[in-house]
C-alpha cells in the first residue's frame, strides 16, 4: 500500500468566531460557528493543497459532532477513522480577536468527546498508509486521549511514518504550566520533527534565543526543528543545515490556524519532493528554504479569511 496520507490525532471543534476584533468578549454581539482543532487544521492544509488525510479524533453524537463529520469531507478529510459517543460533548472554543488579528480563546471541553479516545480503538491497520502522523499538545492532558497518542505514535513509527509534533500551547487547558512543560518534553522525543513558535521558545526551553534552544530541541528521534516567527518569518534546522524564509507583508484579519497551516503545508512540501523519515536528516538549505517558503506564502493567504479551514479553501477556490 503506497504511503502517501498524513494522520493527525487529537481534537476536532467548533471554533465561535466573534463579529468584532479589538473588543472584550463581554462586548461580542455575536459568534459564527467554524470548524477547528489544531490536528483537523493540519489535514485540511494537507488535503486542499492535494494530498490524502485522515483524522483519528471522537466526537460527540451531537449536532456540532455531525457538523464537524460533515464539514471535514468538504475539506477532501477522510472521516472514517471518527468515532462518536453519547458519553460527552464535542468540544467548543469562543476565540476573541485582537485589532492585528490575533486571538484567544475560552475553551469548553471539561470533558469532551475527544478526551474520551482510548488506545484500544485504535489498531494498526489505520497506519498502513500513513507517510506522517501529526499531533499536537492540547489533547496529552490527564485523560485517555493522552495514552492513545503514546500508542498511535508506536504503530506509526513501526509503519515507517514521520512523526510530527507541534506542541500548539494552550495554557487555559492544563491544570499548571508545570504539566504542561512535563508532557511535551515526554512526547518531543518520540518525534521526527518538531515545531515550535516564537511565543513558545522561552516557556519550553528557557532561552530567548532559538539557537541556543537548540541542544534542548534536538533530543530522542528528533531530526528537524521548524521555528515559526510569525510575520518575520521561519527557521527550518537539521543537524547540518540551516534555512530561513521571510515573510510578505499583509493585512491579517484572523491568524486562527496559521500555525497549523504552516505545518500541513511544510508536511505536504515534503511529501511532494518524496521526504522519507530516513532522508530528513539530509535535506539540503535551498530544499527546506523552498518549503519554508511555499509555507509562509500558504499562511500569508490564510491569515486575509477568517477561520482555520475554511480560510485554507479560500486560498485555492476564492
Amino acid at each position: 500500500m503506497k504511503k502517501d496520507t498524513l494522520i493527525a490525532i487529537g481534537e476536532a471543534l467548533i471554533d465561535f468566531i466573534p463579529d468584532k476584533t479589538g473588543c472584550e468578549f463581554e462586548n461580542v454581539t455575536s459568534f459564527r460557528p467554524k470548524i477547528g482543532g489544531a490536528p483537523a487544521n493540519v489535514c485540511g492544509a494537507f488535503s486542499v493543497l492535494g494530498g490524502k488525510s485522515k483524522i483519528i479524533t471522537q466526537l460527540g453524537d451531537d449536532p456540532f459532532g455531525r457538523k464537524i463529520e460533515k464539514e471535514l469531507k468538504t475539506f477532501g478529510i477522510d472521516t472514517s477513522l471518527i468515532s462518536f459517543t453519547d458519553k460527552a460533548n464535542t468540544a467548543l472554543a469562543f476565540v476573541s480577536l485582537e485589532k492585528d488579528g490575533n486571538r484567544t480563546f475560552s475553551f469548553y471541553r471539561n470533558p469532551s468527546a475527544d478526551m474520551l479516545f482510548a488506545e484500544d480503538q485504535m489498531t494498526e491497520k489505520m497506519f498502513d498508509d500513513a507517510y506522517a502522523l501529526h499531533f499536537c499538545s492540547v489533547s496529552l492532558g490527564d485523560f485517555p486521549m493522552k495514552e492513545a497518542h503514546r500508542t498511535a505514535i508506536e504503530m506509526a513509527a513501526k509503519k515507517d511514518a514521520i512523526i510530527s509534533f507541534d506542541p500548539n500551547l494552550r495554557f487555559p487547558l492544563w491544570k499548571s504550566k508545570e504539566a504542561l512543560f512535563k508532557t511535551v518534553h515526554e512526547f518531543l522525543p518520540l518525534s521526527d520533527i518538531i515545531k515550535i513558535s516564537d511565543e513558545e521558545l522561552e516557556f519550553l526551553t528557557g532561552e530567548k534565543e532559538i539557537e541556543h534552544a537548540l541542544p534542548q530541541l534536538f533530543k530522542g528521534n528528533v531530526k528537524l526543528v521548524i521555528y515559526t516567527c510569525g510575520s518575520k518569518g521561519a527557521y527550518a534546522y537539521t543537524g547540518t543545515e540551516k534555512a530561513y524564509s521571510p515573510c510578505e507583508k499583509v493585512e491579517a484579519i484572523d491568524t486562527t490556524g496559521a500555525g497549523d497551516g504552516f505545518i500541513g503545508s511544510f508536511l505536504f512540501g515534503l511529501k511532494s519532493m518524496e521526504k522519507t523519515k530516513d532522508t530528513l536528516e539530509k535535506l539540503t538549505k535551498s530544499e527546506l528554504e523552498k518549503i519554508l517558503h511555499f509555507s509562509n506564502q500558504f499562511c500569508g493567504e490564510s491569515v486575509k479569511h477568517n477561520g482555520a479551514i475554511n480560510s485554507y479553501k479560500k486560498i485555492l477556490f476564492q
